[in-house]
């Protein structure tokens, strides 16, 4: 697997980063034909000779938005460069050979320095470039690199090297972002260390400008570490013992700063940069000359009258023109006009059902809707001087997210029809749930966003949630929910490893992953928790960018997103079944996609994910404005753009009914629930009821059942007996299984395999009943076979009899007697 240079694979609002970029360009040239240069090797430009360096020191200076997102052990070390003296993309830094440093001042705010100190000898990997044709000992090359640590322990393991390689960028060499050079080391400095005298390194990149190939300038190096200078022509070898390196952001990282200039100038330059950068110009169709054209005055006019309010208003209507959920802007300048816009509601949310009909799906007591006598899941005929369609049409949507898809989208224009300023008057015809009658009604709105909240795609949410957060179900699945990709990075993967252990550990049959209120965050994050149910690296797609060399999107072949698996011990092999809604964006629709790879997860919902398939980066604006668009094109397997615009569909989707709408109870999770069951315990089929009465001591039932299938009868137990319930086969050789479950079927409270260990027939004997008589599920089914298999349910009662003669003398004689004092008073 490529490490790229941002791990920009879909984010929404965050977006790792770090200075991981590896793929390779090529193989090393294998022409060992010794050179002029390299036979007539010249002694190094030595400066600065104190016997080589002991420290080294310097600034990390960033610009990036994303930079410091989700980073819990931000990371400086020496990194070892045998990765790219060999061209190995696949070259993973070992532990032995990474020199940790320390982080000096405050990570988040840029710069930060740091120092670290040079061990005696490193670790690192010898490599022979003097290309003379003799089997020489050779050099050690490092660089110094700033990385982050997700996984494992305090240094860099394989799945936090991005599938290895090496840095090419936030590091002290500097990269190529040429396609045709891309990730050459080009500048920057080295540390080599010669652990004999008379090794050769280069002096310089030779005519083919690439470092480590046959016609490279040789020179002879002195033992012990030197600071290679690649800027300079020679290069110049620094033997100073304390050394200042820089570690430089890449071009394609910093941020586009467009804050200085007027708003005309501005919005120009920021036109010209989505025309060139914006991920997704065809796939929308859009014509930036026209929109240019449209929105130029605007920006003028505002400037002319030094508006703030009309500059921001321009901008919101000029993103909003986009329709993709990831370009926007903060509302936080046209706040009071949102307010005002949105504060007039009148205590109602409305849903959309399967049937096409528009129902109240939230009540607010005490509204002027429910004083009106509407009813929670009143079907609405008629809304705002209109039909509900009309209404939709015209509305103003604020929540830009929410045009990425047209289910996003029409679920936001039900929400957003039901708010109004203040006082406003709206006429609304209705009917009730039990109605047969019409009614009509026209109701003023109150400053009220109870029912405004409900309706969010992220109602209910908790802002103390952790970013993974777990329990193991009654019905016995395990049940994960991922809040975020974006959270705190060590933690979010401590707390999944957590999780599968427990879930290992108790064996949990299959596993629900709820991901409907997730905003996204660090694609690599994403991709590699989803490694936890694999045993193949499969690839995951691909990311084209644009590329400033060119001025062209340019995808590698080469740098494709694969899994990278954890320790077999942390790879769990049961079912899994993933909840998705609308709510769940950018790097939550790749992670919910990757779990679709091999047909591993099935995908519960009512509606596809939010449709955003590409990375972002920030552009700053006047006024202190943050712009963000989309800058990568997130592709499958087979090079195809698979979620922007589409979103992740269901699999079991799962109707919008007005009971999933208005009763109580989780029915997303009931569905996820029930299709674990019938994948592992096969279709239920409904056995119907089976009753002992009064005065009745037996009742049976007899059916088949095949080896995926299950067979449930509703038992009623009457009062005050004991019941015993034997299940049987046609034969020894069928293998029963009986089950007990609540009277509602979710719980399990029991499962008996073999009666005892003579028979493979089920059994539970001797269950009292209680004063109350009880109704239970018992669930019928067979193993261990290939075929439909005959049984006989049977159900036996003993009626409530008196003591026997025996059994009250045995009881007497255990009662204290008057002259019984073998006992303490």
């Amino acid at each position: 697997m490529q490490r790229k240079l941002l791990s920009r694979i879909a984010v929404i609002s965050l977006l790792l980063l770090s200075a991981l970029s590896s793929l390779a360009i090529g193989e090393k040239d294998e022409d060992d034909t010794p050179t002029a240069n390299a036979i007539n090797a010249g002694t190094a430009l030595i400066v600065n000779d104190d016997g080589g360096p002991v420290s080294i020191s310097g600034n990390l200076h960033y610009t990036n938005a994303f930079f410091t997102s989700g980073v819990a052990e931000p990371l400086i070390i020496l990194e070892e460069q045998t990765g790219f003296v060999d061209r190995n993309q696949y070259f993973i830094i070992p532990l032995e050979s990474q020199v940790p440093g320390q982080i000096t001042s405050d990570f988040f705010t840029s710069p930060f320095s740091y120092s670290l100190s040079l061990p005696l000898a490193p670790a690192g990997s010898l490599r022979d470039v003097d290309n003379n044709g003799d089997d020489d000992i050779g050099v050690m090359v490092f660089a110094v690199a700033y990385w982050t640590n997700l996984f494992g322990g305090p240094l860099l393991e394989k799945c936090d090297q991005h599938g290895g390689g090496w840095s090419t960028g936030y590091a002290s060499t500097r990269a190529s972002i040429d396609p045709e050079t891309r990730w050459e080391v080009i500048g920057g400095k080295f540390i080599i260390y010669a652990p004999e005298p008379g090794q050769g390194f280069p002096s310089g990149f030779g005519a083919d400008g690439l470092l480590f190939t046959s016609d490279d300038p040789i020179v002879t190096v002195p033992q012990g570490y030197s600071v290679v200078n690649l800027d300079e022509d020679p290069f110049v070898f620094d033997r100073a013992a304390r050394q200042i390196l820089d570690l430089h952001e890449p071009e394609t990282a910093a941020i586009n700063d467009f804050s200085a200039l007027s708003y005309s100038e501005a919005f120009t330059a920021m036109v010209d940069l989505f025309r060139r950068e914006y991920a997704f110009s065809d796939l929308y169709e859009l014509d930036w000359d026209a929109l240019e054209a449209t929105y130029a005055p605007r920006f003028a006019e505002a400037e002319a009258a030094e508006d703030t309010d009309a500059y921001a208003l321009a901008m919101r209507d000029f993103l909003w023109e986009i329709p993709d959920g990831h370009v926007g802007m903060p509302l936080t300048p046209l706040g009071d006009l949102f307010r005002e816009e949105t504060d007039g509601g009148l205590g109602v949310s409305l849903s959309e059902l399967d049937d096409g009909r528009i129902v109240v799906s939230f009540l607010l007591d005490g509204s002027p809707a429910a004083n009106a006598g509407i009813e929670l899941g009143a079907e609405i005929l008629a809304w705002d001087g209109g039909t509900v369609q009309e209404a939709m049409e015209r509305e103003f949507i604020w929540a830009h997210q929410a045009l990425s898809t047209e289910h996003t989208l029409r679920l936001q224009q039900l929400r957003y029809i039901t708010r109004f300023p203040l006082g406003t008057d709206v006429d609304i015809t209705f009917r009730n749930p039990e109605g047969e009658e019409e009614q009509s009604v026209t109701l003023a709105t109150i400053s009220e966003r109870a029912s405004f909240t409900n309706s969010s795609f992220f109602s209910g949410v908790e802002d103390t949630a952790l970013p993974v957060e777990f329990e193991i179900l009654p019905s016995g699945y395990g049940y994960v929910e991922i809040h975020s990709f974006s959270d705190n990075e060590r933690l979010t993967v401590q707390l999944w490893e957590r999780m599968l252990e427990k879930f290992i550990e108790e064996d949990v049959p299959g596993i629900i992953i709820d991901m409907r209120h997730n905003g996204g965050g660090s694609g690599y994050l994403a991709d590699q928790l989803g490694a936890y149910f694999y045993q193949e690296e499969h690839v995951l797609g691909y990311t084209s960018s644009y590329n400033e060399a060119t001025g062209e999107f340019y995808l590698d072949p080469r740098s494709e997103d694969r899994f990278c698996l954890p320790e077999e011990d942390l790879r769990y092999d049961g079912e899994l079944a993933v909840i998705i809604a609308p709510g769940c964006f950018s790097a939550c629709e790749f992670f919910s996609y990757n779990l679709t790879i091999a047909d591993r997860a099935a995908i519960v919902g009512h509606y596809p994910t939010g449709g955003l398939g590409g990375a972002v980066d920030d552009m700053l604006m006047p006024d202190d404005l943050d712009i963000r668009y989309t800058v990568t094109r997130g592709l499958n397997a087979d090079q195809e753009i698979h979620i922007e615009a589409q979103g992740v569909a269901p699999t079991v989707v799962v109707p919008v009914t007005l009971e999933s709408l208005t009763s109580e109870g989780d029915h997303l999770l009931e569905a996820a629930e029930n299709y674990l069951t019938d994948l592992i315990l096969g279709e239920l089929i409904d056995g119907g009821e089976l009753s002992l009465g009064i005065g009745s001591t037996e009742v049976q039932a007899n059916g088949a059942v095949g080896p995926d299938q299950r067979v449930r009868y509703r038992v009623t137990l009457p009062a005050n007996r004991t019941v015993s319930v034997f299940l049987a086969g046609e034969d020894d050789s069928v293998d029963t299984v009986l089950g007990i479950y609540d009277r509602e079927g979710q719980q399990l409270l029991g499962e008996n395999d073999d009666a005892d260990d003579d028979t493979r027939s089920s059994a539970w004997t001797d269950l009292a009943v209680g004063e109350q008589s009880g109704v239970f599920i018992f669930e019928v089914r067979v193993k261990n076979t290939s075929e439909a298999q005959t049984f006989t349910l049977k159900v036996v009662g003993v009626e409530p009899e008196e003591e026997s003669e025996a059994e009250q003398e045995d009881a007497d004689e255990d009662e204290p007697g008057e002259e019984d004092d073998s006992g303490d008073e």
